[in-house]
């Protein structure tokens, strides 16, 4: 089994000089410092889910720590890259480099952007009204680097070039500033007139999203306890979906009830919730409609959300009032598959192991892996819902990861009934100890619940 190691570079290894253009004046790196790079795990103690004010009389989720967490595995992720800089316009990148955020309509929006340098601190551009707020309310970035910008809202400002063309200008004026104007830059995401008026000014772009993931990838001691609270708050919200789910009860109730209760307990975002019930099962349609609760069906939930960013993929199953044997014989082989995947979630284990572990697309019923992608499958989990590494029967055989301590992932198992209609769908959110996985979702799921027996 081939494993695939990333060589982590050193905070030694970052402070070679960069020379500026074609000027003979050097600028020197920004260094990494030990004290920053430390995720700080403590895994001798309990993972914590602690209250989500702060108190002065004990630590719980130290927000500048963080912040100069992850700006730290930035730059040691952008020192082994071979780029100069990062320019960001996924949102999630931009939080975990700046520690700033809007509303979550901006998500899809490519308007927002950062950009940091191997030899500078992050800049963030923003609405104008944001750009001052960050200015006076975020100390740990400086105050001129918080910048209005707009570029073309998803094609909405029209085809007028402008806008885009002065952003590429000034992001060029910065690289040429900060002494990586030659080298190649990092994008994520971006909208093609941004792309060709970066190239137009110089700028060579390449693929930022692989090295802002690899910085990513290892959690902290604090992201590990933000994920930990989130995952809390769902715990809560399947207790009321159990109680709930009744015969004439709506998928769309059972939605609504559970998006009302994350923002009561302080959700900052429900990113989607999915409620299958009865015929709907199989296949798996990764919606929620209107349709009635019946005495007697399956159902399964999928609650997404984030609590300061962070999120979850929380899915359990249950039968409504009643299970027939079909559906519990089908849920015994989704917590089995489920079983056998975390037992192998390990810190030196590959990624292609715990794929071949996996069940096929044919145990399922599907023709090929592809037809059979995301319902049995391991995935990253932080600021966004899908991060590195993604284990599956698609990819993780051609190009497998060696798993790492302080990882995160959800599992995710699914197993139709042979009734024709019901299925079970369960999923866990495991942490990578030193000493194996650890489960932060704690709703009963090791034997099929039923809701309010009969």
């Amino acid at each position: 089994m081939a494993k695939k190691k990333v060589k982590a570079v050193t905070p030694k290894q970052s402070k070679a000089k960069i020379r500026k253009g074609e000027k003979s004046a050097l600028v020197e790196p920004t260094v990494v410092h030990d004290d920053d790079i430390d995720p700080r795990h403590q895994w001798k103690r309990p993972l914590q889910a602690p209250g989500h004010t702060q108190v002065d009389f004990e630590e719980r989720v130290n927000f500048r720590r963080l912040h100069s967490y992850r700006l730290a595995r930035v730059r040691q992720a952008l020192a082994g890259s071979g780029l100069g800089a990062l320019l960001s316009f996924d949102q999630h990148n931009i939080r975990y480099t700046t520690s700033t955020v809007i509303g979550e309509w901006a998500r899809d929006k490519l308007l927002r952007y950062s950009l940091i340098t191997g030899n500078g601190d992050p800049y963030i551009w923003d609405f104008g009204s944001a750009a001052k707020h960050h200015r006076l309310y975020a100390p740990w970035l400086q105050t001129d680097h918080c910048r209005a910008g707009m570029l073309g809202m998803r094609g909405a400002v029209g085809s007028d070039i402008t806008l885009f063309r002065d952003a590429a200008q000034e992001i060029k004026a910065i690289l040429d500033a900060e002494g990586v104007g030659d080298m190649p830059v990092g994008v994520d995401v971006v909208e093609p007139p941004m792309l060709f008026e970066l190239q137009k000014a110089g700028i060579e772009v390449r693929d930022g999203q692989q090295t802002m993931l690899l910085a990513r990838e290892i959690k902290s001691h604090d992201e590990i306890t933000l994920l930990n609270m989130a995952a809390a708050m769902v715990d809560g919200v399947y207790q009321d979906i159990s109680e709930a789910l009744k015969p004439g009860v709506k998928e769309s109730e059972i939605v609504a009830l559970a998006a009302g209760r994350l923002y009561g307990m302080g959700s900052d975002c429900v990113e989607a919730i999915n409620a299958i019930a009865g015929e709907r099962c199989a296949p798996h349609p990764h919606n929620f409609t209107d349709r009635l609760i019946r005495p007697g069906d399956q159902a399964f939930f999928d609650v997404i959300h984030s609590f300061i960013g962070y999120r979850t993929c929380y899915y359990r199953t249950f039968a409504v009032g009643r299970a027939t044997s079909p559906q519990r014989t089908a849920y015994r082989k989704a917590r089995e598959w489920m079983d056998n995947a975390i037992a192998l979630l390990k810190p030196g284990m590959g990624s292609d192991e715990v794929a071949n572990a996996l069940p096929t697309a044919e145990d399922i019923g599907f023709p090929s892996e592809i037809d059979a992608f995301g319902l049995n499958f391991c995935h990253g989990l932080g600021l966004g819902l899908h991060e590195r590494p993604l284990i599956s029967r698609v990819t993780s055989f051609r190009d497998p990861i060696e798993l790492k301590a302080g990882m995160v992932f959800a599992v995710e198992t699914y197993c139709p009934a042979t009734d024709g209609i019901s299925a079970a769908r369960i999923e866990e959110e495991v942490v990578l100890t030193p000493d194996g996985a650890k489960i932060i979702t704690l709703f009963p799921a090791e034997d099929l619940p039923i809701a309010n027996p009969y």
